[in-house]
């Protein structure tokens, strides 16, 4: 006797062959949306260096967005500074949002740490409660800087081992040289998810 699907009459072996080419179809689906996906909307970084430090890690990679993207502060954003002569310059660098178009900011270094105050062009003034930073000792002079339109400010998370915008080497960020903000840590496994 024969081992036949009540449902249509069919033998199991053809209910077995369509779920198959079901599946199949589904992965490959799933792929050409993670292809279309990071080809138009998303791209993987690897982060360089421990100016991101306890936040992100050297070696680590982020998967960046850039999708209807405007910069707001404390975003994680990539960026690149190409042209530069360093090569470290040249590749995808990783820092935080601080300043946005029109804010003034503030950076003064204090004997127990840092202290970043911002203020808004309707001369709101905001000290940020950076509880993310890492810092040792200073490396740059206190200083006010203004973000002009088309710019922003950023800074590494490890104040004390970071090239950012109070250096003369990158300075305020051009944004149309923002690759995107950082949405999630995808390596390694242990450390995935999104990133603050």
């Amino acid at each position: 006797m024969s081992d036949i699907n009540k449902d249509n009459g069919t033998p199991k072996k053809n209910g077995f062959m369509k779920g198959l080419v079901e599946q199949v179809e589904l992965v490959v689906i799933v792929f050409v949306i993670i292809v279309l996906l990071f080809s138009f909307a998303a791209r993987v970084c690897q982060v360089s260096g421990d100016s991101m430090r306890d936040t992100l890690y050297n070696g680590e990679n982020v998967i960046v967005s850039d999708v209807f993207y405007t910069p707001q502060r404390g975003d994680i954003i990539v960026f690149h500074q190409t042209g530069e002569s360093a090569n470290d310059y040249n590749e995808p660098i990783v820092k935080r949002v601080i300043g946005v178009a029109g804010d003034t900011v503030k950076v003064e270094h204090l004997r127990d740490g840092m202290r970043v105050t911002v203020t808004d062009s309707d001369g709101n003034s905001t000290v940020l409660d950076e509880d993310y930073i890492r810092y040792e000792y200073p490396t740059y002079s206190d200083s006010v800087t203004y973000v002009e339109e088309g710019t922003v400010f950023v800074m590494g998370d490890n104040r004390s081992d970071s090239s950012d915008s109070r250096s003369m080497r990158i300075g305020l960020v051009d944004t149309r040289r923002i690759l995107g903000r950082v949405i999630v840590r995808l390596t390694p496994f242990s450390r995935f998810g999104t990133v603050d």
